[in-house]
């Protein structure tokens, strides 16, 4: 018998979530468009989310990265989530979480990277467009987490039957109903258990594959270095809505590690969470292909330094270990249960009428006019 009580978002908070993660995905749709704008071929916008560096229109700069049309489609996908009332609670929570986090992650540099004197070459007006929605992003995220925690209430019966089903007529002296099963241990929506240690392990790898090489560039370049990939720099900046690129990689081990965490705990949020996480880390790593095949590293990979060749056979685990864990999470989780409206038994209305188990006995004497 499970005695899992779930909390459930209001239909307002689903709407106002779903509107505010549309928002999100115009907010990058613009963006996007505008870059394929200044582009002076349309496929230089897909050369450089691959890494490569087209040029762009004169006196301008890109705004985009590989990971801004991800959190456009996660933000529609999000929204769309939110809306169907078939989606548990838990799933839709997860969601919108995982999306804030996500967005926060990503935008927090871009706060003081966008007004830093080194970038004063640059249009007034775009910088501030930029900053403005690196702000605005920000907001939104906060306003996520907001609907989140003011949007839940409890699901309790509010004055039906038991389980929420209406409360039956009957003149006997009581119904009892059969208390549902569990369709499987854990909360609604929260992963099984071959799924969440499958995630739990490969996002926790992934993760650590990241930061490890984040440490080892931390101790080969110095503090004063790495700090400027970490917080951002002249020489490390490519597109106005892209972080730092070590910052991104810590963002996104952040991430991968706190939903291996989570699925490790088998939460109800786990799945949306690692699937969020698993996504980026998959852009992450095939970007790092990607621009290995374009400067012919990997057809050279036998010849590489040694260094070299671990950099690749990580960006390649990263890329296998996200899209393993992005099949693991999308599997189903655990359903919600669902009670047998045939099981209501009613007791008390006939002489000698078996009573059915763990219902209290009748009174002896009926009240009067039963």
């Amino acid at each position: 018998m499970s005695t899992v009580r779930d909390s459930v978002l209001t239909r307002g908070a689903r709407g106002l979530g779903a509107l505010v993660c549309l928002l999100l995905a115009l907010i990058g749709v613009g963006w996007i468009i505008r870059d394929l704008a200044i582009a002076q071929h349309g496929a230089d916008v897909g050369r450089l989310w691959l890494g490569e560096a087209p040029r762009p229109g004169e006196f301008t700069a890109w705004a985009t990265s590989a990971l801004d049309p991800l959190l456009v489609l996660g933000a529609l996908v999000v929204a769309v989530a939110a809306l169907r009332t078939a989606v548990a609670s838990t799933l839709v929570t997860g969601a919108l979480l995982s999306l804030a986090a996500a967005t926060a992650l990503l935008r927090i540099p871009l706060v003081w990277m966008l007004g830093a004197g080194w970038l004063q070459g640059l249009d007034s007006g775009l910088m501030a467009r930029a900053r403005l929605t690196a702000l605005v992003q920000l907001a939104l995220a906060i306003a996520l987490i907001m609907v989140c925690a003011a949007g839940r209430r409890r699901d309790g019966t509010g004055g039906r039957g038991v389980h929420g089903l209406p409360a039956p007529e009957s003149a006997a002296y009581g119904v009892v109903r059969a208390v549902p099963l569990a369709a499987g241990p854990g909360a609604p929506g929260s992963p099984f258990k071959g799924p969440a240690v499958t995630v739990a392990v490969l996002l926790g790898a992934a993760g650590i594959a990241v930061t490890g090489w984040e440490i080892h560039w931390w101790a080969q370049l110095g503090g004063e270095i790495y700090a400027k990939g970490l917080f951002g720099d002249a020489s490390v900046f490519r597109a106005l809505l892209q972080p730092p690129v070590h910052w991104q990689a810590v963002a996104l081990a952040l991430l991968a590690l706190g939903a291996g965490a989570a699925a490790l705990r088998r939460t109800a949020w786990s799945r949306p969470a690692a699937l969020t996480a698993a996504a980026l880390l998959c852009v992450h790593g095939a970007v790092a292909l990607a621009f290995a095949g374009h400067t012919g590293k990997l057809g050279r990979f036998a010849v590489l330094p040694v260094r070299a060749q671990l950099e690749l056979g990580t960006a390649g685990f990263v890329v296998a270990a996200g899209l393993a864990a992005l099949i693991a999470a999308a599997r189903p989780g655990v359903p919600a249960a669902v009670p047998d409206t045939d099981a209501a038994l009613a007791y008390g209305a006939a002489p000698g009428e078996a009573r059915p188990p763990h219902a209290p006995p009748p009174p002896s004497t009926l009240p009067p006019g039963w």
